[in-house]
């Protein structure tokens, strides 16, 4: 990938790296910062505004072995299948697809039956975690942003390639759907903290009390994510 500085110079350290490598400015960055994109599963570069290709590169070699071994970890990609068992909202839930059932998809105790033609049973599992998570998600923070004194405008799902969640400041919370899939005491926690933004825009002491006053158990969600997210990308 090339990158065009504020300077007018052009680079790509593709070539000298021997992998792709996705190179990002960050006008407000002082350093360079390596992370992994969980979801196109690539190394991702952010780099200062002025910062020279040798630098660049070098950076990456002083660091391949990190890379190797994240990108080593990561799950291998699937789509959802018919007899699987996966977790929705904290609850142990088995897909099963019946072809001839007239419900589309629907849930009936801990089955996720599912009708209609099996090359589109991913699909249907995936729209329906999605609108699931919508309304359980809406539930879950509209209580706790009544707590602060604030109400939430709405709720949007997203398919984000890091963030689980943010905020905006007209009140608009957008979420990852794949935290659906996570333990309910990582969706509580996230809950907190994208609600605590409405009254913190920031991260200080302040907003990490609110989340804490909101979820006192906080931490073990927060470090869940730190630790397991990538596997919230293991389906496509």
């Amino acid at each position: 990938m090339k990158i065009t500085l504020l300077t007018g110079k052009t680079f790509d350290i593709k070539e000298a790296v021997g992998m792709d490598i996705r190179v990002v400015q960050s006008p407000n960055s002082r350093k360079l910062i390596l992370h992994i994109d969980n979801k196109e599963r690539i190394p991702v570069l952010s780099i200062p505004r002025f910062c020279s290709r040798k630098r660049a590169i070098n950076f990456v070699n002083e660091n391949i072995d990190w890379i190797l071994e994240t990108l080593q970890k990561l799950p291998e990609r699937k789509y959802f299948s018919s007899g699987e068992t996966i977790s929705l909202f904290g609850q142990n839930i088995t897909i099963s697809h019946q072809p001839n059932a007239r419900c589309g998809v629907r849930l009936d105790g801990d089955t996720l039956i599912v009708s209609g033609g099996a090359e589109f049973l991913h699909r249907r599992v995936k729209d329906y975690i999605r609108k699931a998570a919508a309304d359980e998600f809406y539930k879950l923070s509209a209580p706790l942003a009544a707590q602060i004194g604030y109400k939430i405008n709405g709720i949007c799902i997203k398919d984000t390639k890091s963030r689980w969640g943010s905020c905006s400041t007209l009140n608009n919370i957008n979420y990852n759907w794949r935290v659906a899939l996570a333990p309910h005491y990582v969706i509580d926690y996230l809950m907190a903290h994208e609600v605590s933004h409405l009254k913190h825009p920031d991260h200080s002491p302040a907003f990490w009390q609110c989340v804490a006053d909101l979820y006192p158990d906080w931490q073990k969600g927060r470090d869940w994510l730190q630790k397991n997210g990538r596997l919230l990308y293991t389906y496509f």
